[in-house]
């Protein structure tokens, strides 16, 4: 659902980024909470925080190559807000998918430069606050276990897909450069929209779930899923004293999970991206189909090495798409490890004795 140039014009595409920039300068305050809320008891420390939020941004960079078909020629691709928002925090997660979608269109041309706003208010910003917000409701009114985890987070990434495909559709109504009808694009965009959202659910579920089989702790939407061991102690129930992990052994599951992420992430888009479905995603196939592509411009970033995912000058289309996955899956997981690297460094120093006035 990558926005090119020339679909939204100046005016709403100058407000589209107004909002991203406002949502991104809030999540960067509520990513530090998140952030510190994550290495909380499970003892592994908020230094490695930072880099489970940077995998999770490669991994959605990954993902996204691998477009799988639906119905009519066309083809739909994760958008990953969903899997963000519930894995490390809606905040963090809106991070994650501006990060992938500004490696995207800088160095892929995937996704216009001047639609950037509008790019990261669809795809992280509105898939993020949607899934998290049906989310959270269901995980309220389930039963407290991993199951209800896993089925909460394929309704919020089922819905979250079509709600992006509505807010395309409205920035279109505001400024669209075509005179194709709204009613015509809201019922194509949605009609496809809710198909790739299976789709979204599925490896979303099936992700969420997988981290959770090894690592609860680590999972965002899943704190408090186990509920305290109770000791009765003199005819009363009391919530009995956690044993806490052991320090070594919570770094070697940590390093291990992230390894393993990483190894996933970079098969994904080194490897198993080449056979991918190379028919149009939901977007194109509606822009071309409804005519709302006629005014779209070459991107900027059209010459780039790595532009349409592959590597300039490497003939093999396997070579050349691998090469250009594992480069992706590199600099993503590199500039967003950097990012929350910084937000966990600055919410230590700001919670530091020296700075609330306590002493050690």
């Amino acid at each position: 659902m990558h926005v090119p140039d020339g679909f939204i014009n100046a005016p709403v595409s100058v407000v589209a980024g107004v909002v991203a920039a406002g949502a991104v300068a809030v999540s960067l305050r509520g990513a530090r909470r998140e952030l510190g809320a994550m290495s909380g008891p499970g003892g592994i420390g908020g230094e490695r925080t930072a880099p489970l939020a940077g995998l999770v941004a490669a991994f959605i960079f990954a993902v996204q190559m691998l477009n799988f078909p639906v119905a009519g020629g066309t083809s739909g691709h994760l958008l990953g807000g969903a899997l963000a928002a519930i894995l490390v925090g809606p905040f963090t997660g809106v991070l994650c998918v501006s990060v992938v979608l500004l490696m995207q269109g800088v160095l892929f041309a995937d996704g216009g430069l001047t639609a950037l706003g509008v790019n990261i208010t669809d795809m992280a910003i509105v898939t993020t606050v949607v899934a998290y917000a049906i989310f959270r409701g269901l995980v309220k009114a389930l039963p407290r276990r991993r199951s209800s985890v896993t089925a909460a987070s394929f309704v919020a990434a089922l819905i979250s897909v079509p709600a992006a495909a509505v807010a395309f559709t409205a920035m279109y109504a505001l400024g669209g450069t075509t005179d194709v009808s709204v009613a015509k694009v809201a019922g194509a965009m949605i009609g496809v929209h809710v198909l790739i959202g299976v789709g979204e659910a599925v490896i979303t579920a099936l992700t969420v779930a997988a981290v959770i089989a090894v690592r609860p702790d680590l999972v965002y939407g899943a704190r408090g899923l186990t509920a305290p061991l109770k000791l009765r102690v003199g005819g009363e129930l009391v919530d009995a004293p956690a044993a806490p992990t052991p320090a070594p052994a919570a770094r070697s599951s940590h390093r291990g999970l992230w390894l393993s992420g990483l190894a996933a992430s970079v098969v994904l888009a080194g490897f198993v991206s080449f056979y991918a479905s190379a028919s149009p995603d939901g977007l194109e196939k509606v822009a071309h189909d409804k005519g709302i592509d006629r005014k779209a411009e070459d991107h900027a970033s059209k010459d780039s090495p790595l532009a349409d995912y592959g590597v300039k000058d490497i003939s093999d289309a396997r070579i050349s798409g691998g090469l250009a996955g594992v480069i992706g899956v590199g600099v993503t997981v590199v500039a967003g490890t950097g990012v929350f690297w910084v937000l966990r460094r600055r919410r230590d120093t700001d919670t530091s004795p020296s700075q609330v006035g306590g002493t050690v």
